[in-house]
């Protein structure tokens, strides 16, 4: 492994961070904790922690001995000096010579001695560094020393491959406990450089943040290098379909088979990431890995973001998909009740009291594609993918030199269960649309990008499909919640395939259609070209067709269900002169939501319109508004604000509308009206 210390970076770090009043000790420890945190191998998505022991002052201007730990929530990679909280050394030593501490008790500890009561909470292992008497202290997850102490027999590997250099600490679970039995590894054998922590990682430490970062990067490139040079040929690989299928072909087979069921049609629905690479593909191929899977997580802390470890299906066979729906959903049911064996076995052990968290898998392999990460949020779906990859490596370097055998899973069960996560997840509330996906044409319009906003803004992420690529990615920058842009012209049955296809890529599946593209020409109808009506057809009646055909193939896969949402007007009811080219179209459109919710109701997808008029839009542009309302020989005020409200319609009225209807979970062939009150276009 590289080494990446800079004199030169360390020492500007140190003077940018002076002029803000931070100390050396802690800018140095910033710097080599960002060294860290940037290398995957090392440290992903919270799996380490770094601390330096400095002085401080704290509100009242008392001066004190401190640990400065890295913070919850805090990534390595971009850690800020506010993200390692200073806490008051004195407490936590004397806390040494207690007998037992619980982990809330541990926690409140180390939060009454924070010089400032604002900081996040400190590492688990907080403790852990404390009693260490050096100055600074590494911590990482190194995928190299994770296959030497995966091991059966890691002890003796340990000295094998390290010498008398390094002490080992067998697992005990991260807390007050492994801080002392730590401690005392380190007392016994004072000349010790740093810690191998059993099934866990390694611990270095020095007198100045380069000693202790070096002696990290050292033992790291020593495992690394054993683990090249005493590796045994590859394990065998498993035969593959003569022809793969492609993995838009079962992701939404695989999302719709992870999504959990509530009950009566409702479904906590997960996004996917897939991720590949002939890395990845070479390992996965593996004969043996369904049974590496079923061993579980290379470090107890991956649990929290792949639970018990990756679950394994077989290779898709492109001309059998029909068949691999069932197989996906036979290997999720069957991770499922193992999960559920896992958290009742284990809960039943004690009295406390514990909220099993849904049994579903975080990652999915599948032999000749790839892996799958699941999340209820993409962010989410791309740590799974991330974490799987360092779990690839961990397990191909322990299969290298001899057999993977991480932690048991009933020793697992504490970590994944600790009782400070299971408060985190009592008070995390999903937003309404959390884990779905709604996919909006027209998308960069006044009405589609007010509703792609307020879909994002309420969970969901939004796939935005506009005739103008730039300005879809600027609508999908604007909703934010990691939505997309996506350039289509929706009367090509071609583009809108595709739309949904980069949909699928990115996320999965899709769970909510909102058609809403339109465009309007005016003329008489007996006097119309029969070329411009047919183009208006195209847009306004094929396309909703068209786009409603895609959403409801990838929602039958799925099988959980689905909208579908339709801009109709209310052209479709109240046709206005001269606007007949529009109004018909429009008028289909409005029959063909009631069709789809009658056709596909059974399968859990409602549809329903809305029925909006008036709305300032690409639709209705200035020119526009004043063209209609010299047609109806008002002014443009009275125009835009003529409805029984006297007040003017805007596209965030629609596109709370459009909300409402995604929500309503009990009602299907609903047409919602949006115009501030239009008698002659109210439906009976």
């Amino acid at each position: 492994m590289k080494n990446l210390w800079n004199d030169a970076d360390a020492e500007k770090m140190v003077a940018d961070y002076a002029k803000k009043g931070v100390g050396r000790d802690l800018a140095l420890r910033v710097y080599t904790t960002r060294l860290l945190g940037g290398e995957p191998r090392l440290v992903l998505h919270g799996g380490g922690n770094t601390s330096c022991k400095t002085r401080a002052t704290d509100l009242v201007g008392d001066e004190w001995d401190v640990l400065c730990v890295k913070g919850s929530g805090w990534d390595m990679a971009v850690i800020e000096p506010q993200g390692l909280p200073a806490v008051k050394m004195g407490a936590l030593l004397k806390a040494r010579g207690l007998e037992s501490l619980s982990d809330e008790d541990m926690v409140a500890l180390q939060r009454s001695n924070l010089i400032d009561p604002a900081s996040p909470n400190p590492s688990v292992e907080t403790l852990l560094h404390a009693f260490l008497p050096h100055k600074f202290v590494d911590h990482t997850h190194s995928t190299a020393i994770l296959a030497i102490v995966d091991q059966e027999d890691s002890k003796a590997l340990v000295a094998t491959v390290f010498g008398d250099k390094m002490g080992y600490v067998p697992y005990i679970k991260p807390g007050f406990d492994l801080a002392k039995v730590a401690a005392e590894v380190f007392d016994a054998d004072r000349g010790v450089e740093g810690l191998i922590l059993d099934k866990h990682g390694i611990f270095t430490f020095g007198d100045d943040a380069r000693q202790a970062y070096d002696r990290m990067i050292h033992y790291v490139t020593v495992a690394e290098d054993f683990v090249a040079k005493n590796g045994k040929p590859q394990t065998a690989k498993a035969a593959l379909p003569a022809k793969l299928a492609k993995p838009s072909d079962i992701a939404p087979t695989l999302r719709g088979a992870v999504a959990v069921a509530r009950g009566e049609g409702r479904f906590d629905r997960m996004i996917s990431d897939f991720r590949t690479s002939d890395a990845i593909v070479d390992f996965i191929n593996s004969a043996k890995i369904a049974d590496l899977a079923g061993q579980g997580v290379s470090t107890p802390d991956l649990s929290i973001r792949i639970k018990t470890g990756p679950m394994a299906v077989p290779a898709p066979d492109a001309d059998k998909l029909g068949d691999y729906k069932a197989v996906i959903r036979g290997h999720v049911e069957a991770f499922s009740k193992d999960y559920r064996a896992y958290f009742e076995t284990n809960d039943a052990l004690d009295d406390v009291k514990r909220i099993m968290l849904d049994p579903m898998p975080r990652l999915t392999l599948v032999p000749g594609l790839g892996m799958f990460g699941h999340g209820r949020t993409l962010k989410d779906a791309k740590i799974a993918s991330d974490v799987g990859e360092m779990w690839i490596e961990a397990v191909r370097g322990a299969e290298t030199i001899g057999n993977f055998q991480p932690l048991s899973k009933a020793d697992l069960f504490p970590l994944e269960y600790w009782s400070l996560e299971q408060a985190k997840l009592a008070s995390n509330k999903p937003k309404p649309l959390t884990g779905q996906v709604v996919l909006v044409t027209g998308g960069a319009g006044a009405i589609g990008a007010a509703t792609a906003k307020l879909f994002a803004a309420n969970g969901a992420h939004a796939v935005i499909v506009d005739l103008d690529p730039a300005k879809a990615a600027e609508a999908a920058k604007a909703a934010g919640n990691n939505s997309i842009g996506v350039g289509a012209d929706i009367t090509s049955p071609a583009e809108m395939r595709a739309a949904f296809d980069k949909a699928i890529a990115v996320y999965g599946g899709v769970d909510i259609l909102v058609s809403n593209a339109g465009a309007a020409w005016e003329g008489r109808i007996g006097e119309l070209d029969d070329a411009l009506l047919r183009r208006s057809f195209e847009l306004n009646f094929f396309a909703h067709q068209s786009a409603a055909q895609n959403a409801v193939r990838i929602m039958l896969e799925q099988g959980t269900g689905g909208v579908l949402l339709f801009n109709t007007s209310k052209q479709a009811v109240n046709p206005g002169p001269k606007f007949g080219a529009y109004g018909l179209p429009k008028a289909a459109t409005l029959f063909l939501s009631r069709q789809y919710a009658l056709d596909y109701g059974a399968h859990g997808i409602r549809s329903n319109a809305v029925n909006a008029d008036r709305i300032r839009s690409g639709l209705l542009t200035d020119a526009m508004i004043a063209s209609r309302s010299g047609a109806r020989g008002v002014s443009e005020k009275e125009y835009m604000s003529g409805n029984l409200l006297g007040q003017e319609v805007t596209a965030d009225d629609v596109a709370q509308a459009f909300l409402h209807q995604a929500l309503a979970e009990r009602t299907t062939a609903d047409v919602t009206t949006v115009d501030g009150g239009n008698i002659a276009a109210a439906l009976r």
